[in-house]
């Protein structure tokens, strides 16, 4: 059998981000597979644009992306008590394009955040708005990594053994539900 197929999706456009070190934990935990990150440096949504041109060719690669994918996991982190811009841009941008591509796509939403968290509020905000998606959100402990800054190491590695353990949790019950 072939490896699954796993989309990575960041709410934080920063290479350094944290929640780019978290999404490669979890693809390290989930095992072998076949793995994408998502771009999501698309342009803000505006339904004057999409009058004008139809959705933009980088929002429907990221449709795509979504639809090719047997699951997917989101780590976004929390700006202002709330869900990242950019996540919500992306969210909205994939609403306007037939087909619901989450529908019934197994997935997992984690936050890494530098506050002492971790992402709470902007993580819940995210499951918020995956309901009219449709996403299969996998139910399980929720993985915020509070104080983030001081949770990896100089090689980009969780230490804390109390969120690997979270973390291992959720990335075995994704692979599992692809299996």
């Amino acid at each position: 059998m072939a490896d699954p197929k796993l989309l990575t999706i960041s709410g934080s456009l920063r290479k350094g981000s944290y929640n780019r070190k978290l999404l490669a934990e979890a693809v390290r935990a989930f095992g072998p597979a076949e793995v994408t990150e998502a771009d999501l440096n698309l342009p803000l949504y505006d339904g004057d644009l999409e009058e004008a041109e139809g959705v933009p060719d980088s929002v429907q690669a990221l449709v795509e992306q979504i639809k090719a994918a047997d699951a997917v996991v989101i780590s976004s982190p929390e700006y202002n008590k709330g869900i990242s811009g950019v996540l919500k841009n992306a969210l909205d941008w994939i609403s306007r394009v037939p087909g619901s591509a989450f529908k019934n796509k197994p997935t997992v939403v984690m936050s890494a955040n530098a506050g002492r968290t971790g992402g709470e509020t902007g993580q819940y905000m995210v499951l918020h708005c995956l309901v009219p998606h449709q996403a299969d959100v996998l139910p399980g402990p929720t993985l915020c990594v509070a104080t983030a800054g001081d949770e990896f190491d100089e090689n980009d590695r969780l230490l804390n053994e109390r969120y690997l353990k979270v973390l291992n949790t959720r990335m075995t019950a994704l692979r599992e539900r692809v299996s």
